[in-house]
């Protein structure tokens, strides 16, 4: 069914011109992990397939803008909009998958309508807490989860209860499992940024300490320095790192035991997400929870 949601997509934006489809044709394909949730909670479903589809545009125009405030040239591997056809292209294209969600979306339930909008709310909220907190490194596990919630776990969580609203289940049970999950998604993305290579990510590694983002792995890490390993960290923040520098990080983390605290931290989310909807027979979800925590990349 996946096939019909990205058949879905496509229809939406080549409803827009020859111009908008080009471009949106040359965004590289994800896991779909929104997608595939509504469809695993939603079953076959007409409204499933509508609403997965809707909330893969928007997923796409969050990374479309998201990519430009990064000042990122790849994505997933390949060189980003903003990268090949400049930063005002990436923008409206964002913007234009941004309303025709939106325009599609008010064909659904008013309670989805109002999910949905909602967490694209958040979602801004979200980039905007990111950029806040990457003007100095930021030691605080609270603000780092506040962040991460409305920047990635808030349309998961939405897509989760959206769906089980399509399927008349209990919105607010599945709402915490999509919740869980999104937290743990990024846990798992913030730990790869560090401990896989260039190539598996499509991306350059600790690219996101470079960045000055302070992800869960670097909380630990600073909480268990000393004074003098706390210094030279805050040294190399938003810094472009040598080999030697990088590799400095790697054995402070394995020392410290940084990654195994967070990796355990998203372990424990999973755990939490799988509680959540024990009483009901889902065992996809269960394999998707599994796929998210132990993915390599």
């Amino acid at each position: 069914m996946i096939e019909e949601v990205e058949k879905l997509s496509r229809e939406f934006v080549q409803e827009l011109g020859d111009e908008s489809l080009s471009l949106y044709e040359r965004l590289p394909k994800g896991k779909r992990v929104r997608a595939k949730l509504i469809l695993k909670i939603a079953k076959n479903n007409k409204d499933a397939i509508k609403l997965a589809s809707i909330v893969e545009l928007i997923h796409a125009a969050s990374l479309l803008h998201d990519d430009v405030i990064d000042d990122a040239t790849t994505r997933r591997g390949v060189e980003s909009i903003n990268a090949i056809y400049g930063n005002k292209s990436a923008i409206m294209l964002g913007d234009i998958l941004y309303s025709k969600g939106y325009f599609e979306l008010v064909d659904l339930d008013i309670k989805i309508a109002k999910i949905i909008s909602d967490a694209v709310t958040k979602l801004s909220i979200g980039e905007l807490m990111d950029v806040e907190l990457s003007k100095k490194f930021n030691p605080s596990f609270d603000r780092y989860f506040d962040m991460i919630y409305n920047k990635t776990a808030v349309l998961i969580e939405a897509s989760s209860k959206s769906a089980a609203i399509v399927a008349n289940k209990d919105a607010e049970v599945y709402g915490i499992y999509g919740k869980n999950l999104g937290l743990a998604f990024q846990v798992i993305d913030d730990i790869l940024d560090i401990t896989q290579d260039s190539k598996t990510l499509g991306k350059p590694s600790m690219s996101d300490f470079k960045e000055g983002k302070t992800t869960l792995p670097y909380i630990y890490l600073y909480e268990s320095m000393n004074e003098d390993e706390r210094k030279k960290l805050l040294n190399l923040y938003k810094k472009e790192l040598s080999y030697e520098e990088e590799r400095w990080i790697g054995d402070k983390m394995r020392e410290h035991g940084a990654i195994e605290r967070a990796y355990n931290y998203a372990s424990k989310l999973g755990d939490e997400a799988l509680k959540a909807i024990e009483a009901h027979d889902e065992s996809q979800l269960t394999s998707i929870m599994k796929n998210v925590i132990e993915r390599s990349f």
